[in-house]
C-alpha cells in the first residue's frame, strides 16, 4: 500500500484498463496568436494505484474502503471521481473547444504530475476512467490511438516550468481573503495574457501552492471543483465572446 505509483511496472490486466482516449475532432487552433490563453492545474488530486486482489486498481472510497481501513488510511480522502469531473467540465468547455486552453496538469497527492493534452476525450464512465488512469500510471503515457501523440502523460515537477513566464497564477479557495466577481476580476487582471487557473481537486482541504500570484473566491459557499470551473470558463467565455 506504501508503494509509490511511479514504482509500479505490472501492466494493467483488468479488461477495463482499455483502449486509449482519441484526440478530439474540434479544431484547437482557432485563437489568434495575440489572444488570450488559459491554463488549468488541479491540485493534490487523488490518483492511487494499488495491488488490490490480483489486479492494480484505483483506489476509491467506495470499492476500496475496507482495503483502505485495514492499511489506516481514510476511505473519504480517496475520490478520483473529483478529478474525473474536473477534465470533464474543463475539457467539455466551449473555452477548450474553441482553441482557448493552452494546458492542462494535474498534480495528484503523492506529487506525480500528469500533462493532459487538450484534444484527449477522456472516458465518460468513471469506470473507464479508472482503468485509464491505471494505465497512465503504470505506463507513464498513454498514446493516441490513431497516431504517435502523447495525449496524457508523467512528466517532471514542478508545474511552473511548464508554465509561461509571463502567466499570470491565481489560485480558487473558499478560504481565500477575498470573494471576486469573475468577469470583473479577469478584465482588472488582463484578459489578453496567459491565465493560469489552480483549482484544488480534493475531497477535503485547500491548495498549498507556492507559486501563486493571487488566491481568490468566486462564492460565498464552498463549490465543488467542477462548479467552480464551470464558473471560470463561464466567465472567460463571456469576456471573449465564445458561445
Amino acid at each position: 500500500m506504501g508503494t509509490s505509483i511511479l514504482e509500479l511496472e505490472v501492466p494493467a490486466t483488468t479488461e477495463d484498463a482499455h483502449q486509449a482516449p482519441h484526440p478530439s475532432d474540434v479544431p484547437g487552433e482557432l485563437v489568434a496568436p495575440d489572444e488570450g490563453r488559459v491554463i488549468f492545474v488541479l491540485e493534490k488530486a487523488s490518483l492511487e494505484v494499488a495491488k488490490v486482489g490480483k489486479n492494480y486498481q484505483l483506489l476509491n472510497c467506495d470499492d476500496h474502503a475496507n482495503f483502505l481501513r485495514k492499511h489506516k488510511h481514510d476511505p473519504a480522502a480517496y475520490r478520483p471521481d473529483i478529478v474525473h469531473q474536473a477534465l470533464l467540465a474543463i475539457l467539455d468547455s466551449p473555452l477548450n473547444k474553441a482553441g482557448h486552453l493552452k494546458g492542462l496538469y494535474v498534480l495528484t497527492e503523492k506529487k506525480v504530475l500528469i500533462q493532459v493534452n487538450p484534444h484527449v476525450r477522456i472516458p465518460r464512465t468513471f469506470k473507464r476512467f479508472c482503468g485509464l488512469m491505471v494505465q497512465l500510471l503504470q505506463k507513464l503515457s498513454i498514446r493516441a490511438t490513431n497516431g504517435p501523440e502523447k495525449l496524457l502523460r508523467v512528466v517532471k515537477q514542478p508545474v511552473t516550468r511548464h508554465l509561461p513566464l509571463d502567466a499570470r497564477h491565481i489560485g480558487l479557495s473558499c478560504k481565500a481573503p477575498k470573494v471576486v466577481k469573475l468577469p470583473d476580476y479577469i478584465s482588472a487582471v488582463g484578459a489578453n495574457n496567459t491565465l493560469v487557473f489552480v483549482v484544488g481537486a480534493m475531497a477535503h482541504g485547500s491548495i498549498e501552492a507556492d507559486y501563486l500570484h493571487d488566491l481568490v473566491a468566486v462564492s460565498d459557499y464552498p463549490l465543488s471543483a467542477a462548479c467552480c470551473i464551470g464558473r471560470i470558463c463561464n466567465a472567460i467565455e463571456q469576456k471573449w465572446k465564445i458561445f
